[in-house]
């Protein structure tokens, strides 16, 4: 397991943007299991929406892609740096996630190629498949 203090070594977001508390799974890269725990007090809900709370489809995304960052960067220590989205396909949205719901955020690496990486990243809450997305994503080293 990776705890939080592990994620915020690995990755350059700081609240309110990390969106990953802990790695459940691990597969050197390969394959990376995490969670995210939805809270009322998440500061997306003020706005998206007010009197029926629902997490925004791009941070689930972005949530989905931020365990992936983890998953190259504990896969490949010496690679220091910043992701960057610069594509997402296929993304479909099949449940609101709404406090209360722990995310499980299941990234696979499709292909990577020194900074270049794909995944392809599925998100349940239960055993109920909420969002997928395919990924791609550029590491730079800072």
């Amino acid at each position: 397991m990776i705890d939080i203090n592990e994620i915020m070594r690995l990755l350059p977001h700081t609240y309110p943007f990390l969106l990953v508390d802990k790695i459940i799974e691990f597969v050197h890269a390969k394959k990376i299991v995490g969670i995210k725990n939805v809270t009322y007090n998440e500061p997306f809900f003020q706005g998206h929406f007010p009197g029926r709370p629902i997490m925004p489809g791009v941070l689930i995304v972005e949530a989905m892609a931020q365990t992936g960052g983890v998953l190259a960067f504990k896969s490949f220590p010496d690679l220091k740096g910043s992701v960057f989205f610069i594509g997402i396909d296929n993304a479909r949205f099949r449940k609101p996630v709404v406090p209360g719901d722990q995310l499980k955020l299941s990234v696979e690496v499709i292909r990577h190629k020194k900074e270049l990486w794909v995944f392809s990243g599925e998100a349940y809450v239960e055993d109920e498949k909420v969002a997928e997305a395919r990924i791609m994503a550029m590491l730079k080293q800072d």
